[in-house]
């Protein structure tokens, strides 16, 4: 008689446990593009992103008829840095830009579109919600200004022609606007008159801008209270995959040493409103922050 040995029930039980720790391993190492570029891992992806978005389609009763824009600034570059030397694939998130925009549209808003030089917006295509029929639609619409975009050095300091300037955020919104001069005047110039300034998750970090070229004038938003993408969340994600290793610096760190009194420490989809600066955490928040804008827009703007 052969003997044929069989693994037992804990060998099983064990085998079974390695097997899944491999497939978990592998879900969530980030997605190598090659060049030491990386996208977030497949299992952050399916944790934290969505075909559909949030978007509520709220109808405003008062709507915008004139001829003034949003001016909307967004990120040209898609590659971040970490602090081990690995490239993370950003630029701004679909949601936080598209969904806020929906609301803005619905008020009676249109929009002009800049970057930096006037290279070709970055999103992350990744997060963009494939199967929500406004958020395509809109993208869609804007795509000839996504990929022709204005100057931001040629946007006037006096703001002629524009109600509010936007900055989605998205970890892009780190990496060219916290150091442009030309988005520095234009924010101090925003702030001197109270001008709606509307940003959201990492975007914040863009308020950093206000202090390039500034010389001894004290901090724009010094005193101000806003919601952000927290540090906290930063620092854990790149256990998750979602980064491919540690931030190069964070957001909430820099607005708090510039006197910025941050309001959350998660992440639940919160917004805020301080004299003209409205701000929201994350993703969660685009469509509540994409409702106080219009409002804030409509009230300002409407008869």
């Amino acid at each position: 008689t052969r003997y044929e040995p069989r693994m037992s029930g804990k060998l099983w039980i064990a085998a079974a446990v390695a097997a899944v720790g491999v497939v978990l391993f592998a879900a969530r190492a980030p997605k190598d593009l090659g060049g030491g570029t990386y996208s977030p891992s497949w299992l952050t992806i399916t944790l934290f992103t969505s075909s559909v978005s949030d978007y509520d389609n709220t109808v405003y009763e008062k709507q915008y008829k004139g001829p003034l824009k949003v001016l909307v600034i967004c990120t040209e570059k898609a590659n971040l840095t970490m602090a081990n030397g690995n490239k993370f694939f950003t630029g701004n998130h679909p949601v936080e830009a598209l969904v806020p925009m929906l609301h803005m549209k619905a008020a009676g808003f249109d929009f002009e579109i800049a970057t930096p030089t006037g290279k070709s917006v970055i999103l992350e295509q990744w997060a963009m919600p494939t199967k929500d029929e406004a958020v395509l639609s809109l993208y869609n619409r804007l795509k000839p200004q996504f990929d022709k975009p204005h100057k931001i050095e040629d946007i006037p300091t006096s703001l002629k022609g524009y109600a509010a300037i936007f900055i989605p955020g998205g970890h892009g919104a780190m990496l060219d606007l916290p150091e442009s001069e030309h988005l520095g005047k234009l924010l101090r110039a925003a702030h001197a008159r109270s001008f709606p300034t509307f940003t959201l998750c990492h975007g914040p970090g863009t308020l950093l801008a206000a202090a390039v070229g500034a010389g001894e004038e004290p901090f724009a938003y010094d005193g101000y209270k806003i919601t952000v993408f927290p540090d906290s969340v930063d620092k854990l994600t790149p256990y998750l995959g979602y980064l491919p290793g540690p931030m190069p610096w964070f957001v909430g760190e820099m607005l708090t040493a510039k006197g910025v009194e941050i309001l959350n420490n998660d992440v639940s989809g919160a917004t805020y409103v301080d004299r003209e600066l409205i701000t929201g955490d994350s993703p969660l928040a685009a469509n509540a922050f994409g409702k106080l804008c219009a409002e804030a827009l409509l009230d300002k703007f409407s008869s």
